[in-house]
């Protein structure tokens, strides 16, 4: 076994994932994972930069991270950077800060790159000849992917929690045309993505990610957020759009006082659950396996 660590520093979040990997059988041993709301893709869809603050709260967690990676003794780091540093002018600032605390330099992956990670990640433990459609719905965008063991086909499109929550969301609750607008944008990348790949096509569909696994965590009515009782959980698409609308009807601080809903994450769980039950009606999914594995068990394996 090779013990390495993974890094993915997306939009609104960045992860860590420390673990011992086959490098032959692609076995997996978590031994840390942690997650730490940064929002470091804050205003870059209005202003294409990244902000100082949110570049700052990126370096404080890569310091913590810094740490557990010493600790537990990381052969290997791969920290993967995805949708909001693709998209920023300044990103050379994000690149070096990460240099000197961590000391490798961070991959700004490609959609695509980012979807076959996903990918990987998220059907390691899954059997069957069935075929999938993963989705990863981000801070800033949404990766989809067909294929079975394998990727056939995989899109990435730009639409996120944060990034439709800063786009379109001015009320809390939001106003039915701020919500028909989420929609639309929504509509529109499925649109996008069927151009590439065959979204209708796949026999089981598997969500991956914060709004998707928040989704689930409500749906099963968890009074805490347990990982392990949400991982590989069926949700049917009648609860994927009874959570929705439930949380389309709540403002700011009934949404706060749902004990499953991250801080970081109360303003856009709205955006993110519409999302999802777009995609759910889109592909005419009776039901959605929920994934705590995704990206990350991805860059680790690769690691390996």
């Amino acid at each position: 076994m090779t013990r390495v660590a993974g890094i993915d520093c997306g939009t609104n979040s960045i992860r860590l994932l420390v673990a011992d990997v086959h490098p032959e059988t692609g076995d997996l041993v978590e031994l840390d994972r942690r997650m730490t709301i940064v929002r470091l893709g804050q205003g870059v869809d209005k202003t294409g930069r990244l902000a100082p603050e949110a570049l700052e709260r990126t370096f404080a967690a890569c310091r913590a991270y810094a740490e557990v990676i010493k600790e537990l003794g990381a052969e290997r780091l791969r920290f993967v950077a995805t949708s909001a540093s693709r998209d920023a002018e300044n990103r050379d600032e994000f690149v070096n800060g990460v240099v000197e605390i961590l000391g490798v330099e961070p991959e700004v992956i490609t959609g695509d790159q980012e979807a076959a990670f996903s990918f990987t990640g998220a059907t390691g433990e899954l059997y069957g000849d069935d075929r999938r459609l993963v989705v990863d719905i981000g801070g800033g965008s949404t990766e989809f992917v067909t294929g079975n063991k394998h990727v056939e086909a995989a899109r990435s499109v730009d639409i996120g929690c944060v990034r439709l929550t800063e786009r379109h969301v001015r009320h809390d609750p939001p106003t039915a045309e701020e919500v028909a607008a989420i929609r639309a944008d929504v509509r529109a990348a499925l649109d996008l993505a069927a151009e590439t790949v065959p979204i209708g096509s796949a026999e089981t569909l598997v969500g991956l990610a914060g709004s998707v696994t928040t989704v689930a965590a409500i749906a099963l009515g968890l009074t805490e957020y347990d990982s392990e009782k949400i991982h590989h959980s069926r949700i049917s698409a009648a609860q994927v759009a009874e959570v929705t609308d439930r949380l389309l009807a709540s403002t700011h601080d009934e949404r706060a006082a749902i004990p499953v809903i991250h801080p970081g994450r109360v303003d856009v769980i709205i955006a993110g659950a519409l999302v999802l039950r777009e995609i759910v009606e889109r592909v005419g999914a009776s039901e959605v396996v929920v994934s705590e594995h995704d990206i990350l068990d991805g860059i680790a394996l690769s690691v390996a």
